[in-house]
């Protein structure tokens, strides 16, 4: 039998004190304005949007940062997530001529550079090709969705992972960052996990604090930042070891040296078995099953 207002008034069960929200609405819905019901200092702190921009307010921003995603995503029963970085800049297979083609004006130097960005198209339907097959697995575990595609919700690598998500039936997370020039998420993010940050320590640990597998593709300054992020936390012990799947073995040796690395002294050898190259979306999946002895 429900209960009703009166009965839940007088009875042991339900709250006590009005909820935020109502508090909110009874402030608005006050019939008096004076100078001081007007004044800036007599909002509620909580709806005061210059109070919370100020500089002395930015703890409370970083813990609103970090507790937003954590809820949003213990509401959607994400249990883990398959992060994939890779390069904003890599075309899709269909538009890789048209990036060649709006270089042939151009210098020797950007004609080359679009050629090579053309030639990484390939990454950009492994890692469609990789979110798909996570995702048709549909794992669940303790009523929790496992191995959730989760990218930087932006164009490219990131976009070939929302959207081979999107293609299998499964929805996918975003994890979009504001920048100082135009930016947006891309259409394959599910809506209701397409979530934005202002601070990229907090999005980064985002990335991490659920991650049971991260593949990397060819990127840039963000791709590196992410990646040697990921292997620190590792090599240091601050965080367990996951599987990562260094797609593009030629691109990453030819910009890093990693035997280098190890033969400088500045890293142990056994530190360059924290990742793994792979070229095929089929052989990364593997070794995540292997990882975890999940059934191929």
């Amino acid at each position: 039998m429900a209960m009703t207002d009166k009965q839940n008034e007088h009875g042991l069960v339900g709250r006590r004190f009005y909820p935020a929200n109502e508090e909110a609405r009874f402030t608005e819905d006050c019939p008096e304005h004076t100078p001081q019901t007007e004044h800036p200092a007599y909002r509620l702190a909580f709806r005061d949007t210059d109070f919370l921009l100020r500089d002395e307010m930015r703890p409370v921003r970083f813990q609103l940062e970090l507790q937003k995603p954590e809820m949003l995503l213990d509401e959607a029963r994400v249990g883990s997530t398959l992060v994939m970085y890779g390069s904003a800049r890599i075309p899709s297979p269909e538009n890789a001529q048209a990036k060649i083609d709006a270089a042939a004006g151009g210098s020797e130097y950007e004609q080359l550079v679009a050629k090579r960005l053309a030639d990484k198209a390939k990454y950009y339907d492994q890692a469609y090709q990789l979110a798909r097959l996570a995702s048709e697995k549909a794992i669940i575990e303790n009523g929790l969705r496992q191995f959730v595609v989760c990218s930087g919700g932006g164009p490219s690598i990131m976009e070939a992972a929302n959207r081979g998500a999107s293609d299998a039936g499964a929805e996918s997370i975003g994890l979009n960052i504001v920048l100082p020039h135009e930016q947006a998420p891309n259409s394959y993010v599910t809506p209701y996990l397409s979530l934005n940050f202002h601070y990229f320590a907090l999005r980064k640990m985002h990335f991490l604090l659920r991650a049971r597998a991260v593949a990397v593709f060819p990127g840039g300054f963000g791709t590196f930042d992410e990646f040697f992020e990921l292997l620190t936390l590792i090599q240091t012990g601050k965080m367990k070891p996951i599987p990562i799947l260094l797609f593009g073995k030629d691109f990453w040796n030819r910009v890093v040296n990693f035997e280098a690395i190890a033969e400088e002294g500045t890293i142990a050898k056994k530190d360059l078995e924290l990742f793994k190259f792979c070229e095929d979306h089929e052989e990364a999946w593997n070794h995540i099953a292997e990882f975890y002895e999940l059934d191929r």
